[in-house]
C-alpha cells in the first residue's frame, strides 16, 4: 500500500482524537527521577543484550523502528530517547526497559497478522515506559529491601552512586526481571494508554486487544512458544471489552496507511536460519545470586535540640519545623523529605539504609497508580471509603509489605485534625530484624482541600518513642500545607 505523507490529515486526526474524551491514567509510586530511568535503562539494556541475541537485519530493524517512531510521536510522559530492537528468539514476546528501550522477539513478528497488531504490542510496551512502570516495580522492590527511608526520598538522588546503590540493593542487574512482568492492574493501564497512542498514530486500537486474544488461543496448541508472553503479560479481566470501551471514548480514528509491508518482512525472516528457542538460550546463562545485607549497628542518637528551624518543601506544598540538630534529606524528584538525627539511620555493606529514628513526609501517590479520576484500594480499604481512607489503606498495606515485621496495633484508626484538616493515625510495631529492637511507626495521613493526601511517618524504637514524643508532636503541630501549590 502506498505510504501516506499528508501532514494536514495527520494534524486533523490528532486534533480529532485529542478533542475526544479519554481515560486519565495516573502512574504509581516512583522514587526514581526521569534521568535515573534513562540511566538504569541504558545499563539494563547492556545486560539484556548480553543475555539475548539481537537480530542483525537492516530491513527488519528499519520496519520496526519506523512503526516505533510513529507511535512514540504520540506517547505521553517524559520524552525518552526510545530505541527499538529485534531479539533473535523463536518465542512470542516483547518487553520494555526503563528509559525507552523496547525489544520485540522475532517470534512475535512472525505471528502478527497485520501491522496494526504488531503496533498494538509495541504501543502497549511504549505505554509501560511512558507510565514508568519498570521503575515503579523497582521502587516497590527497593522499598522492601531498603526500608521506610525510601518513602521520603532518602536515597533518591540523581548521582550515579545512589542509582548504583539501589541497583545493588535489589540484586544487581538481576533486577531486570522486575521489568519483565507486571500485575493485571498495570497491564490494564498499559492497554488503556497504548490504545490512546495507537489512535493518535492512526492505528485501530482494538487490534491490540484482538491480537492478545489471538495469542492466548494459539498458546493452547504450542504452550512453550507462548509461555513467556502469557506469563509476562497477564490478561486483565475483560481486556478486549476495556480496549473497545476506550476506543469508543476516543471517538472515530482516522486510520493511516501502513509503514511498510509486514508480509515482505515475514518472508525475509523465513529465509533466515531458525531463531534459537528459550531452552537453547538458557544453556548459555549462568544463575546470579544476591549478597545478604550486613547487620546494622550504631543506634544511639543525641537528644533533639530545643531549637527548631523551618523546613520548606521546594514547591511550597508544605512546611514544618525540625530540630536544629536533625538533617533533612530531600528527594531529587517529587515532594519527599526524611528528617533524621545523626546516627538515625544505618547503612549495611550492601548499601541498604534504614531509618531507625526520624520523620518522613511526602505527598501520597497510589503505589500501583490509578485508572480514572479517583483511587480505590484494589485490595479493599481497611478504613473506609473516603479519599483519605483509601489512600491511608494503600499506604499502610505497602508499608506492611515492605516491612513485614511490622503489624498494626489495634483494629481502628485514630482521627485527628492537623492544621485544620482531617487526619488519620495508624500505629505499627514490630521487632526490626536489623537492630533486634522493637520499632514503632506512627502513620499520619492528612487530607488536603482538593482530596490529595500528605503523609508523615514518625519512627523510633518503641522503648525510646515516649522520649521523642514531644519532638514528634511539635513537628506535627507545625505542619502547614498549601493547597495552592502544585502537587499533581
Amino acid at each position: 500500500m502506498k505510504k501516506f505523507c499528508g501532514i494536514a490529515l495527520v494534524a486533523l486526526m490528532t486534533l480529532a482524537v485529542s478533542a475526544s474524551a479519554q481515560t486519565v491514567v495516573k502512574p504509581g509510586f516512583n522514587m526514581f527521577s526521569v534521568d535515573q530511568d534513562a540511566e538504569i535503562g541504558k545499563q539494563s539494556a547492556i545486560q539484556a543484550e548480553k543475555q539475548f541475541p539481537m537480530l542483525s537485519n537492516a530491513a527488519v530493524s528499519r520496519y520496526v523502528n519506523t512503526i516505533g517512531a510513529r507511535l512514540v510521536a504520540q506517547a505521553p510522559g517524559p520524552k525518552f530517547a526510545y530505541q527499538f530492537k529485534v531479539v533473535n528468539a523463536a518465542e512470542v514476546n516483547a518487553f520494555a526497559l526503563p528509559g525507552g528501550f523496547i525489544y520485540v522477539n522475532r517470534g512475535l513478528l512472525s505471528q502478527a497478522r497485520t501491522e496494526g497488531e504488531l503496533a498494538g504490542v509495541m504501543a502497549h510496551e511504549i505505554a509501560h515506559v511512558a507510565l514508568r512502570h519498570p521503575t515503579n516495580q523497582a521502587s516497590k522492590a527497593y522499598l522492601a529491601q531498603a526500608g521506610l527511608g525510601v518513602l521520603g526520598g532518602l536515597l533518591g538522588g540523581k548521582t550515579e552512586s545512589s542509582t548504583g546503590q539501589v541497583i545493588g540493593a535489589v540484586g544487581g542487574f538481576g533486577m531486570n526481571s522486575l521489568f519483565l512482568k507486571f500485575s493485571r492492574k498495570v497491564e490494564t493501564q498499559a492497554d488503556v494508554v497504548g490504545s490512546q497512542i495507537m489512535a493518535r498514530a492512526g492505528y485501530n486500537p482494538v487490534e491490540m486487544a484482538t491480537f492478545f486474544g489471538y495469542l492466548a488461543q494459539q498458546a493452547g496448541g504450542n504452550p512453550s512458544k507462548f509461555a513467556t508472553f502469557m506469563s509476562s503479560h497477564p490478561a486483565p479481566a475483560n481486556r478486549e471489552a476495556r480496549v473497545r470501551q476506550e476506543a469508543g471514548l476516543l471517538g472515530p480514528t482516522h486510520l493511516l496507511a501502513t509503514s511498510g509491508n509486514l508480509r515482505t518482512i515475514q518472508s525475509q525472516l523465513g529465509r533466515l536460519p531458525a531463531a534459537p528457542t528459550a531452552g537453547q538460550l538458557a544453556q548459555n546463562q549462568a544463575p546470579t545470586t544476591g549478597q545478604p545485607a550486613d547487620p546494622a549497628s550504631g543506634m544511639s542518637i543525641e537528644l533533639p535540640s530545643s531549637q527548631f528551624r523551618v523546613f520548606q518543601q521546594a514547591d511550597g506544598v508544605y512546611q514544618l519545623e525540625q530540630p536544629d540538630n536533625w538533617n533533612a534529606y530531600v528527594a531529587s524528584g517529587g515532594y519527599g523529605v526524611s528528617i533524621v538525627p545523626r546516627n538515625g539511620f544505618t547503612t549495611a555493606s550492601s548499601g541498604r539504609q534504614n531509618i531507625s529514628y526520624g520523620v518522613i513526609v511526602n505527598h501520597y501517590v497510589p503505589f500501583d497508580g490509578a485508572v480514572g479520576s479517583g483511587f480505590v484500594d484494589p485490595n479493599g480499604s481497611m478504613f473506609g471509603a473516603t479519599p483519605l481512607d483509601e489512600a491511608t489503606s494503600d499506604l499502610v498495606r505497602n508499608i506492611l509489605t515492605a516491612s513485614p515485621y511490622l503489624a498494626r496495633v489495634g483494629t481502628t484508626t485514630e482521627s485527628r485534625v492537623m492544621a485544620g484538616h482531617p487526619t488519620l493515625a495508624v500505629r505499627l510495631e514490630g521487632r526490626s530484624p536489623d537492630t533486634g529492637l522493637n520499632e514503632r511507626v506512627t502513620v499520619l495521613a492528612r487530607q488536603l482541600a482538593d482530596d490529595h493526601v500528605v503523609y508523615m511517618l514518625l519512627i523510633a524504637p518503641a522503648a525510646e518513642y515516649a522520649a521523642l514524643t514531644p519532638t514528634f508532636d511539635r513537628m506535627v503541630r507545625s505542619f502547614r500545607g498549601d493547597e495552592r501549590a502544585s502537587h499533581n
